[in-house]
């Protein structure tokens, strides 16, 4: 599964001659939940091999995957859906009502699975194909754990284009509350576009449109880009199968 992707930030990282403590930057802690021991096997020896990313625990059900994300505080959970005792979804609902919540990524299977969507409005940041390959997880726990949202290119977007998720008159109403700019910037979002892209598309500062995803977010009651991009595609902003730049 190739080992180092190349693309891990280095642990410490002060150059030669430089003096003073040198800050070393905790790894990534992770919890793996999945009731197939090969799949948390390829995943642990995968993101092991990494400097900045740890597996902290393991997890079979998802009664237990609560059970340990409560005792390990973990930053980043890794989900399966169908699992026995619990199920990802009201485990994913549990572990993102912690304080402070970690971050779950859903793994969803190739046929994409449309519990994969309740499991984002119970709180999960990411969709990850179990089939994905190694690189595409690493980014994906990375991105996940700095604040961001894994949309697209990535499996979340063509879920939701496959899922379509039903018009609903209340994400209508607060799409409606929007500014013009603020609307425009999150169908840039549902597209999978960074902060810096934005900014460069708009010729503004990404300061800027840091803001605007904040004004966002806040207006739309979103806990972050993914249930924001989500409220877009309920609300009819976002239709499936619009290309994702133009």
């Amino acid at each position: 599964m190739g080992g180092s992707t190349g693309g891990g930030p280095a642990v410490g990282g002060p150059g030669v001659g430089e003096t003073g403590p040198q800050q070393v930057r905790a790894p990534i802690r992770v919890l793996l939940v999945d009731d197939q021991s090969l799949v948390r096997a390829g995943f642990r020896m995968v993101i092991d091999s990494q400097p900045d990313l740890v597996v902290v625990g393991e997890a079979a059900d998802g009664r237990d995957g609560v059970r340990q994300a409560a005792a390990l505080r973990p930053d980043v959970v890794v989900m399966d859906v169908r699992m026995p005792v619990l199920d990802g979804i009201e485990a994913t609902r549990r572990i993102t009502a912690l304080q402070p919540p970690p971050k779950v990524v859903v793994l969803t299977t190739f046929d994409l699975d449309e519990n994969a969507l309740a499991a984002i409005r119970a709180g999960a940041s990411a969709f990850l194909l179990k089939d994905a390959r190694p690189e595409e997880m690493l980014a994906a726990l990375r991105t996940v754990h700095a604040g961001d949202a894994v949309i697209a290119p990535s499996t979340t977007r063509r879920l939701l284009d496959h899922l379509a998720p039903a018009r609903d008159p209340l994400a209508e109403r607060a799409v409606a509350t929007l500014t013009e700019r603020e609307r425009e910037v999150l169908v840039a979002m549902s597209r999978g576009w960074s902060n810096g892209e934005i900014a460069e598309r708009f010729v503004v500062a990404e300061g800027t449109i840091k803001t605007h995803v904040g004004h966002i977010l806040a207006k739309l009651a979103a806990r972050d880009r993914v249930q924001a991009v989500v409220i877009a595609y309920e609300a009819g902003l976002v239709r499936p199968g619009e290309p994702t730049s133009s």
